[in-house]
């Protein structure tokens, strides 16, 4: 008797636990007035560098939404990636950039991507920088100039 009763407990208690899982988890509303986040490019391919050139580009965007766009952080994937951006909210309509500095004094390719927090019902967002850094050498500081068929060689 006291085994049926300790099973039937059991089984009960399995049943509650069960029960409580299938309780419907309520998905947040999206606001359908809310900021939206909309760049012209969310990839800025700077191709190949040179060590030390300019590793500077932009990202416009463009608040589409219906309510003011607050960018709450802008974060790099590393330290040799620094982004900076407007921390004033951003109107409807209205555009702006963010800025990403990349150092050029380490060579190799570029990976890098930078996450853009806000109050936009399609946030995060992803933007990515990629490239290539080499070394600069005397054959490439000279630029090579393609000869035409009349042209011919002037002795010195």
């Amino acid at each position: 008797m006291k085994r049926s009763i300790t099973i039937m407990a059991v089984f009960f208690a399995a049943c509650l636990t069960l029960n409580a899982q299938d309780a419907k988890q309520e998905t947040p509303s999206v606001n359908p007035n809310a900021a939206e986040i909309t760049f012209n490019k969310t990839v800025h391919d700077y191709g190949t560098l040179f060590v030390g050139g300019d590793g500077n580009c932009e990202f416009e965007f463009t608040n589409t939404g219906k309510e003011p766009l607050i960018l709450s952080s802008v974060r790099s994937s590393c330290g040799c990636t620094v982004p900076s951006w407007p921390r004033e909210p951003i109107l409807p309509g209205k555009k702006e950039t963010i800025k990403v500095k990349y150092d050029t004094n380490r060579m190799g390719p570029i990976n890098k991507s930078v996450t853009v927090l806000s109050n936009a019902k399609n946030s995060p967002v992803v933007l990515r920088i990629s490239g290539s850094i080499v070394k600069k050498t005397e054959e490439s500081a000279v630029p090579e100039k393609a000869m035409t068929s009349g042209a011919a060689p002037v002795a010195k």
